[in-house]
């Protein structure tokens, strides 16, 4: 049987992603048949495999969502603060987590997965993955305001510049921009170091994928040629593919 490296069969089991794999197996929270594990071993997926003490399920086929992520609505799986979170929407039954975060204020595309491999590479900001938004600010726009964005913007609170991007106006006070890189609150801090205030900001794509006719609240299963260019896009061509069918669904 095909032996894989242990952090890559936990991220495939959904479990966490390779590096959370590593840091347990370091930890001594590992085990496979009831030695504790060691970084780099490999398994074939037959053997018991327990984390933390709990026994991993096995291999899942990867399910992967396009979910239309409504305002007020907090990307976190651990802050007990928050009023309303994303798992507190999901009633789906295989546990996903979300590849890239929007803020509560924001509104739009998030891809949810149980594919922790998949996560880490559309996470990786050395890929440089497009994700597109339309953003409605508080001031028109002017030429001016767009060359700067398109150029990249210093950021003085990160002490970084912004990758150069691409920037359409489409009405007074409303903009397409595309972007390369996953910087924390990344446009609404472009836009305030040039000014404005972004009113409301809306992730329309993400990759190949793109939000479509989806409502807030809803999501639509991936699969076929979209999953596969998906999968292709990040580097992963070699994931187990099952045909879903595209159903525009309530969470």
């Amino acid at each position: 049987m095909e032996q894989i490296r242990l952090n890559k069969y936990l991220a495939r089991c959904g479990v966490c992603s390779r590096r959370d794999a590593d840091r347990l197996i370091e930890q001594g929270a590992v085990q496979i048949n009831g030695q504790v594990a060691k970084v780099g071993q490999t398994v074939c997926g037959t053997e018991a495999i327990t984390v933390n003490g709990r026994v991993v399920p096995g291999r899942q086929q990867a399910k992967v969502l396009a979910f239309y992520k409504p305002v007020g609505i907090v990307c976190t799986e651990k802050d007990p603060h928050a009023e309303k979170k994303i798992h507190d929407l999901i009633r789906y039954p295989v546990r996903l987590t979300y590849a890239g975060r929007l803020d509560k204020d924001s509104e739009g595309l998030l891809i949810l997965t149980n594919d922790g491999d998949l996560i880490n590479a559309m996470m990786r900001g050395a890929n440089r993955h497009e994700k597109e938004y339309v953003v409605k600010v508080d001031k028109e726009i002017t030429p001016d305001f767009l060359d700067k964005m398109a150029e990249g913007i210093y950021l003085k609170e990160l002490d970084l510049t912004t990758r150069p991007c691409e920037i359409v106006k489409l009405g007074k006070f409303t903009f397409r921009i595309i972007l390369t890189q996953g910087v924390n609150r990344q446009i609404r801090r472009m836009c305030q170091s040039c000014g404005y205030e972004v009113k409301s900001l809306k992730r329309i794509r993400v990759m190949n994928i793109s939000l479509g006719s989806l409502r807030p609240g809803e999501y639509r299963e991936l699969s076929g040629e979209e999953l596969d260019a998906l999968y292709q896009a990040a580097g992963r061509a070699d994931h187990q593919r099952e045909n879903l069918p595209n159903l525009n669904k309530k969470l």
